[in-house]
């Protein structure tokens, strides 16, 4: 479903932009003013957290949130935006959110609607259960702790599950702030492990390690991620 033709198609409602990362969506925020953002927390480059951050609260308009945590997760979001939609989603949901904002937007003025992002980005984002990855015209629900590892492909990462690979629209870096760090371990630029299927580490000439899975794998840690894997050691 494109969410600007279905946002269109919404009575009284006029798309002023579309931004495919937190970046754009910054600038345009700021520059439009529109009266209601529908706002993504998984964006390439940043969070929707960030943006919020980098405008200001007392600036943010209204906010819909967009989010591929499960319900119990997105308490927070519930509490302290208009409302969120959670993927995937169909166009009579989004219409309902819309409809739903308009009524919050009209009972609350915009100086508790700022209190209300104040205090969401006081909360600690919640951890997900599950990734969802789109694959062709079917979205598919990857829960964490299937992965076995996880490696940067640009702008992309791929999720290693067994036998079963995932591509997913988001950094490395992004996606490392997502996750339970109890559970997961970056080891390299490219590459962070599932700590629970790490078997053995071998120490390497230069201070650096090979990490070992669980199926084999086996990965050379980056350099400044050495630290890291002397703890999982010592721990």
């Amino acid at each position: 479903m494109g969410i600007r033709n279905a946002a269109s198609r919404v009575e009284d409602t006029e798309i002023i932009g579309e931004c495919a990362s937190g970046s754009e969506a910054i600038q345009s925020i700021s520059t439009q003013r529109p009266d209601l953002v529908l706002l993504d927390i998984q964006m390439p480059d940043c969070s929707g957290l960030d943006v919020i951050r980098a405008i200001g609260t007392e600036q943010m308009p209204p906010v819909i949130f967009i989010t591929a945590y499960d319900e119990y997760a997105v308490k927070a979001f519930e509490l302290n935006a208009v409302d969120y939609l959670l993927k995937p989603f169909d166009e009579e949901r989004l219409h309902e959110s819309i409809d739903r904002a308009r009524q919050r937007i009209a009972a609350t003025n915009q100086g508790l609607l700022a209190q209300r992002l104040e205090a969401l980005l006081q909360t600690r984002p919640p951890k997900p259960g599950r990734l969802v990855v789109r694959n062709g015209d079917r979205y598919e629900f990857v829960a964490i702790e299937s992965i076995d590892w996880i490696e940067s492909a640009n702008n992309f990462v791929e999720l290693h599950c067994g036998s079963k690979h995932y591509l997913l629209g988001e950094t490395l870096t992004s996606l490392e702030g997502k996750l339970d760090s109890a559970r997961f371990a970056r080891i390299h630029r490219g590459r962070i492990v599932n700590i629970s299927r790490i078997i053995a580490v071998h120490p390497l000439i230069g201070g650096t390690y090979e990490v070992e899975l669980h199926n084999g794998s086996r990965f050379t840690t980056g350099r400044q991620y050495k630290e890291v894997v002397r703890k999982l050691i010592h721990d």
